[in-house]
């Protein structure tokens, strides 16, 4: 795979060599930044149009991006109209821009374009974003026109976006990696710190703007995250004018409801939004059967059946405040609160049965077991950030303030009763509150120095604390709960991280070559107060790179390498034991160290001009002290001076080396007008290897369909598959996870509000998940029948008019100088 993976690259770099014929006159640019004439602001999407003097069809075009800046590539020498074009603005045309061998670059500089003159009425913007974006450094999902999501949450989203997979308890994996930092609007939230699963299951889809997919981060990022970032972008507007959306959904599964409220005037913006959601009570049917043997050769079998009803909701809120102190000043502020929690139980049969090495039955205990449990979180993030930009084009500082706040608490009961008598009943209640509170403070500076070539450097400091505290009961012989001191204590968790790093983009052989390339370091400093434990400082130097060849406007190459880390989380060091079922018991590992990874991936990006895409990605992965869970069975645990039998106790560790190969294949084909697909296809091999331990490797692939048809009249539908293969693990197999999704969508009153109608796997009541996990003492068969089918009606509305004029009072700001 990996010799395929350089065959590739290099092959494509010498066809693309070829095709350009070393003809250096295709290598002239006209860049600049449109910026509004009155407010001084940027213009963002305006459209910048290249003609040849005198003729009246257009050669090339491009739109500028958030900051107004566009550059405009692979012009032959000659002589050109630039016109720049943007609802409720004036044309502006630049005439006679020459392109030569001794001027091969124009900077147009600052373009500004005036606002008309009359107030325009309702202005209605309609423009389809491709769904899948594919810049140098990341990759772009845009899910605003995909149905089968109305009504649906981010992991459903997450679903169809290139190299990320999601099983169905809701665990997300990059490229084969679930070590993945998620961030949102660029930031960490304390959303993520409890339960992943559950916030990414509390975030409405009407909610997200867009997801974006990092793979090879670069050093401007935080290292953390082997497997990479997935970085969720919430809606907002930074447009003139007061404008909103209202969202609602209901249905057999889900529920959900967002408002969005969006308003600017003048130099000052907010943006503010509330949205909540609530999965409704559901049964899982659960059976494990579990064979194990002991030292004296007797073997025991368990067996397990039960059902489960299980509830989650949640609620986001947020707001956030834009000024734009001056044309060369920002201060942007936010704060946002969040709400989630899950709550579950339900009776579960078993029965133990005991047989010798000739296989005489020694005992057979029957009993049942009736469980609770609970998880609520509050969370709140705070940021503020300043930007300063300058004369000079390009160059900037930004100075970030984020502070997050996490509050969550986790308890569950269980009694276990035997049906034969001889035995006491047994029980346990446990309860465990804790606090998460995290500060990161970052500056970031970007200085051009030379033509082709701009530096960036920053330094970042993340200061994060953690208390947690366990009480448990335990059921007593008159049948109350009593304290159980063994199980009954309280920790602090506290890391630093500091960090700094130096990077550069630059072009390489006459615009052959655009790359980045840097540096990062980061020094990690932690401390807990767990029993006999002793967490090491270290630091680490992170390198990377990207490199890309453009070859026209449509095509393009790129290599990318990363080294990065996951840390252990407070979850995987905290050694508390979870008795909640005492045959199956799990806890953390103090001991663990850092995972440590080498990315590497090769991609490879067409659009055609009918509108088809196709994005190829190979890529290599070699990690060290991998991070796994373990299950190790012992006949009879002692816990703190209590003995348990039977017990399959799972633990996470520094498993050792993982080495991962694959390819991701996303392609877009507009088939005709009205009906389109889009398919990704991801397929890797996975080789875990550790001393004392056998060498395992295994194949695991995904691949899902995305047809939509337009009916016209404002009528589409669309149809949503997906397979996501069983994957072999270090002591057994994952199940696989196949559903289908079905969507119809109608858009009236001038497409300002929609009905939709969803159904998610509609004739299938359950889905099976089989898991098998085994040892040189046991093996054990899982089963899991999950209902999923569901059926939902949502309705969607925007409001508000979008103003272009300009303001008729004066700018009084003293802080805002006066413009000549």
């Amino acid at each position: 795979m990996k010799n395929i993976i350089v065959i590739l690259f290099l092959s494509l770099i010498w066809i693309n060599v070829k095709a350009d014929g070393g003809d250096n006159t295709t290598k002239g640019k006209i860049s600049g930044k449109v910026t509004d004439a009155a407010t001084k602001l940027p213009v963002d999407y305006a459209t910048v149009t290249v003609f040849i003097e005198g003729k009246p069809s257009p050669i090339n075009g491009v739109i500028t991006d958030p900051q107004g800046n566009f550059n405009i590539g692979k012009l032959v020498n000659g002589d050109y109209q630039i016109t720049i074009d943007f609802i409720g603005y004036q044309k502006k045309v630049i005439d006679h821009v020459m392109i030569t061998d001794k001027a091969p670059t124009v900077l147009l500089g600052n373009v500004a374009i005036t606002p008309v003159p009359n107030q325009l009425g309702d202005v209605i913007i309609s423009a389809k974003r491709p769904a899948v974006e594919n810049k140098i450094d990341k990759l772009v999902y845009n899910p605003q026109n995909d149905l089968t999501v109305q009504g649906g949450v981010a992991l459903d989203i997450l679903k169809k976006v290139p190299m990320v997979s999601v099983d169905i308890d809701g665990n997300v994996e990059l490229q084969g990696n679930a070590n993945i930092r998620f961030l949102i609007n660029g930031k960490p939230s304390s959303i993520f710190g409890a339960s992943l699963a559950d916030a990414l299951q509390s975030i409405p889809a009407s909610q997200i703007k867009s997801i974006e997919v990092i793979t090879s981060p670069g050093a401007k990022y935080d290292a953390s995250g082997t497997g990479g970032i997935i970085n969720i972008i919430l809606k907002d507007s930074n447009v003139q004018g007061i404008n909103g959306s209202v969202n609602m959904s209901a249905g057999t599964r889900f529920n959900n409801a967002s408002v969005n409220l969006n308003a600017k005037k003048g130099n000052f913006g907010v943006n503010a939004f509330f949205s909540g959601n609530e999965q409704l009570n559901s049964t899982t049917i659960s059976t494990l059967n579990r064979n194990s043997v002991d030292t004296l050769g007797n073997t025991t079998k368990l067996y397990q059946k039960g059902d489960a009803a299980f509830k989650r909701s949640g609620y986001q809120s947020g707001i956030s405040f834009d000024w734009n102190v001056s044309k060369k000043d920002e201060l942007t502020a936010s704060f946002g609160f969040n709400h989630f929690g899950n709550n579950g139980g339900g009776l579960t049969n078993q029965d133990q049965s005991e047989y010798t090495a000739a296989g005489a039955l020694i005992s057979d205990v029957p009993s049942v077991r009736n469980s609770t449990s609970n998880f609520n979180a509050n969370s709140s993030d705070f940021s503020l950030s300043y930007k300063k930009t300058f004369d000079k084009k390009d160059q900037e500082l930004d100075f970030l303030v984020v502070s997050t706040f996490g509050n969550n608490k986790s308890a569950y009961t269980q009694t276990q009763d035997y049906l034969s008598g001889g035995y006491p009943a047994s029980g346990s209640i446990g309860s465990s509150p804790g606090t998460d509170k995290e500060t990161d403070i970052s500056v970031d500076y970007t200085q051009p120095l030379a033509k082709g070539f701009t530096l960036e450097t920053g330094a970042k400091a993340i200061i994060e604390n953690i208390h947690s505290s366990i009480t448990t009961d335990t059921l007593l012989n008159d049948g109350t709960f009593g304290p159980d001191a063994n199980q009954t204590y309280g920790f602090s968790y506290q890391s630093k991280i500091f960090a700094y790093y130096l990077s550069g983009s630059f072009t390489l052989f006459n615009d052959f070559i655009d790359g980045k390339a840097g540096l990062r370091y980061e020094y990690t400093s932690l401390n807990a107060d767990f029993p006999n434990t002793h967490i090491p400082s270290y630091g680490i130097l992170a390198p990377s790179f990207v490199l890309q060849h453009k070859i026209n406007e449509s095509e393009s190459i790129k290599f990318a390498y990363s080294y990065r880390l996951e840390r252990p989380d407070y979850n995987g060091l905290n050694p508390f034991y979870n008795i909640s079922d005492a045959h199956n018991i799990s806890t953390g590992n103090p001991d663990l160290k850092p995972e440590l990874g080498h990315n590497f991936e090769l991609g490879y990006n067409i659009n055609f001009d009918k509108g088809s895409t196709i994005y190829f990605a190979g890529f290599y992965r070699y990690n060290t002290d991998d991070i796994q869970s373990f299950t190790t069975f012992y006949p009879v645990l002692d816990i703190n001076g209590t003995e348990y039998d039977n017990v399959s106790l799972t633990q996470r560790y520094n498993i050792g080396e993982e080495k991962m190969e694959g390819a991701n294949l996303y392609v877009s084909v507009p088939v005709t007008g009205k009906f389109s697909l889009r398919s990704n296809m991801f397929i890797a091999d996975r080789i875990t290897s550790n001393p004392g331990l056998p060498t395992v490797s295994g194949a695991m692939y995904r691949i899902n369909l995305n047809a939509s048809y337009d009916f016209g009249h404002n009528l589409a539908a669309e149809v949503f598959g997906n397979y996501r293969s069983s994957q072999v693990g270090i002591q057994g197999k994952n199940p696989a996870f196949a559903f289908y999704n079905i969507a119809v969508r109608k858009q009236f009153w001038n497409k300002n509000a929609s009905i939709g109608i969803t159904a998610a796997n509609p004739f299938n009541m359950y889905v099976n998940q089989t898991s098998t996990l085994s040892a040189s003492n046991f093996s054990q068969t899982s089963l899991r029948q999950i209902p999923l089918r569901s059926f939902g009606i949502s309705l969607s509305y925007k409001f508000g008019k979008l103003e272009f004029k300009k303001d008729k009072e004066d700018n009084s700001n003293p802080n805002i100088p006066a413009e000549n």
